[in-house]
């Protein structure tokens, strides 16, 4: 069984910074591809960053191309979206997402396979 632990979140002002840490469990997280969507209320859950399984390919939503930076460590397990120059816009609860094909960077939620809880990120203005 697979678990994604989001961390990280919280109330931050705008042009600030957080970095969202993702600990997934399992021996294949090096085989996955991983990605980051988030979701404000009342709204769909939306991409925002996708990683490859070696980390040398990525992927961005164009609302947060040049501010987010998506990355991971597979010794440690762990994914990372590090965030900055935040916008009120970006306030939402976000989620960190597995794909276990592994092939492809993925924007689609219905392309991976497991989720965390989430962690929010809220950005006053």
């Amino acid at each position: 069984q697979v678990q994604l632990v989001e961390s990280g979140g919280g109330l931050v002002q705008a042009g600030g910074s957080l970095r969202l840490s993702c600990a997934v469990s399992g021996r294949t997280f090096n085989k996955y591809t991983m990605g980051w969507f988030r979701q404000a209320p009342g709204k769909e859950r939306d991409f925002v960053a996708a990683i490859n399984w070696s980390g040398k390919s990525t992927w961005y939503a164009d609302s947060v191309k040049g501010r987010f930076t998506i990355s991971r460590d597979n010794a440690k397990n762990t994914v990372y979206l590090q965030t900055n120059s935040l916008k009120p816009e970006d306030t939402a609860n976000y989620y960190c997402a597995a794909d276990s094909r592994g092939q492809y960077l993925n924007a689609k939620v219905w392309e991976y396979d497991y989720w965390g809880q989430g962690t929010q990120v809220t950005v006053s203005s």
